[in-house]
């Protein structure tokens, strides 16, 4: 199956992270004509490269992020966008700490990363996607939001769990305006900071328990990520909204 975007005008949120950025350049390579975003800085515009047009834009921020969908709708002939992946989140920075130690700025941080940032994006970019009577967006969750988190972060599973429930109602809603919505699902992936010193903090005999866990036997890479992204972004998957695609290697 030959998936290919050519000239989809395509944003990104989070390409600074190793799941982001290998859903930006894999569009960028099937032909999209890329936007991504993240917080401004020198890795972004490092993850951006030659193939993607950096964006500096904290996802949280609702007028901002409804400023930089207009001017990236007004770089597309159809006046709209074509497809939208929310990929921004984690932990910001966070570790695990028993309930009664979370600061109300903490839980914030990450809701507002996470959930809130996806609902920002989906506000900003439904009007465009209406007028068109298409459009595919699509939400990088993760497998905490199925079940209990491996990083024991109150405010990260349930962000995760809600971007599903967003992710469902938002199909529901827009379907009858031709528009999917569907999120992914990843298990652990060595892909941010964050993730790499939950890895290193399980040391040798957990990570091999973790891997020994997987069916595949092998952690996840982005690019896996990436291509559940561009199955549930292409016409092959017209029939598919208010899904879970969970790719983590397991049955």
């Amino acid at each position: 199956m030959q998936i290919e975007f050519t000239n989809r005008t395509v944003p990104v949120t989070g390409i600074v992270g190793g799941i982001g950025r290998a859903i930006a350049e894999g569009f960028a390579a099937r032909g999209a004509r890329v936007h991504g975003a993240d917080l401004p800085g020198g890795a972004l515009d490092a993850a951006a490269g030659e193939a993607i047009r950096p964006w500096p834009l904290d996802i949280a921020d609702a007028a901002a992020v409804a400023a930089v969908v207009e001017s990236i709708e007004a770089t597309s002939a159809a006046g709209a966008l074509d497809i939208v992946v929310h990929s921004a989140g984690g932990v910001r920075g966070q570790v695990a700490k028993p309930i009664e130690e979370i600061e109300p700025e903490a839980w914030h941080a990450i809701q507002n990363a996470n959930l809130t940032g996806a609902f920002n994006l989906a506000r900003a970019v439904a009007p465009g996607m209406k007028r068109r009577g298409a459009g595919r967006m699509v939400v990088i969750s993760s497998r905490a939001g199925l079940g209990v988190s491996r990083t024991g972060i109150q405010s990260y599973a349930a962000a995760k769990a809600g971007q599903l429930g967003l992710v469902r109602q938002l199909a529901h809603e827009l379907g009858p305006h031709g528009i999917t919505v569907n999120a992914v699902a990843p298990g652990f992936l060595r892909s941010n900071p964050d993730s790499e010193a939950q890895w290193q903090s399980y040391g040798e005999e957990g990570q091999a328990r973790m891997v020994e866990g997987i069916a595949l036997r092998r952690l996840g890479r982005p690019e896996d990520i990436a291509n559940a992204v561009f199955f549930l972004a292409s016409e092959q998957a017209a029939w598919i909204t208010g899904q879970t695609l969970a790719v983590n290697g397991r049955p």
